[in-house]
């Protein structure tokens, strides 16, 4: 009798901090949620606002942050990014390079279902259980080799789709341009569908910065070229990939289709500065025949 009394205390015990552990875990959700609540109404009160104005009203902040991480790219980063390429074969840079891309599907097939662009998503979906599987956790790209497109959708494209605004333009510090919908959306999916993000909720903390300073160096190496061509091509480095970001991001939330708005945008200013026209030199005129 004394044993099954101690045994029902200790299951009452175990029960108990089982409680206890669901409700912390519980209001940290209710708490996570409310924040992607308040940042969602944040994200379509800026971007109304910023629609009022200018496209970059934080222009002196974001050249100072640019110029940041050019210092930062030149010094450290981009040294990196070199070494990793002539050091690692090709072979190795491109399967793992396919491996985060990878698990990025992930996060473009939820945002495929959030736009209810369900063929898409079944198509991502196969298109991440194939390389995970065959592809020997994505290493290996086999449904690019079988012809299964390659897309890519994240929740500032998902916010986009559903009207709302970029809002300001926006340079975060080492990531480079963004934009209010943008850089809520990167919060929104690294707290709710990044692999990565997974492994240091569950204590993984060294895995989880060996995976992300990969993940860096990765996309680091992949832009080498077109951060030369815009060094090279551009008086203006900043206006130009400023530019250049606005343009393809509203591409890719009109599905490749560049908005007429937009378009009208870029060329607004041209139009409202008048320009200078040269006088016109009056004709001789023609004396009356005597």
């Amino acid at each position: 009798m004394v044993f099954i009394s101690v045994d029902r205390n200790r299951l009452l015990m175990n029960n108990h901090r089982h409680n206890v552990l669901i409700l912390k875990n519980s209001k940290k959700m209710h708490k996570k949620l409310l924040k992607l609540v308040m940042a969602l109404c944040a994200t379509a009160l800026l971007s109304s606002c910023a629609s009022q104005t200018s496209k970059d009203p934080l222009e002196g902040m974001n050249r100072g942050i640019y110029k940041f991480n050019d210092v930062a790219d030149r010094a450290v980063i981009k040294p990196v990014a070199k070494a990793y390429k002539a050091v690692a074969p090709t072979a190795v840079r491109t399967g793992i390079n396919n491996f985060f891309s990878n698990l990025s599907m992930i996060t473009t097939t939820v945002n495929d279902l959030l736009q209810f662009k369900f063929a898409h998503a079944f198509t991502d979906a196969g298109r991440f259980v194939i390389n995970t599987t065959f592809g020997i956790a994505g290493f290996i790209d086999i449904a690019s080799k079988d012809g299964i497109e390659k897309r890519k959708e994240d929740f500032g494209q998902t916010l986009g789709h559903w009207g709302v605004g970029p809002g300001a333009y926006l340079v975060l510090p080492f990531l480079g341009p963004s934009d209010v919908r943008d850089t809520t959306g990167l919060v929104v999916d690294t707290a709710t569908t990044d692999p990565i993000t997974y492994t240091h909720n569950i204590g993984q903390i060294r895995l989880h910065n060996q995976l992300r300073a990969a993940q860096f160096i990765d996309k680091r190496t992949e832009l080498l070229t077109a951060s030369d061509l815009v060094d090279d091509a551009s008086l203006d480095p900043y206006a130009f990939t400023r530019d250049a970001y606005l343009q393809r991001r509203a591409s890719q939330v009109h599905d490749g289709r560049v908005p007429n708005d937009f378009v009208k945008d870029e060329f607004s200013e041209d139009a409202e500065t008048p320009k200078e026209v040269a006088p016109q030199e009056e004709a001789p005129k023609e004396e009356p025949n005597k």
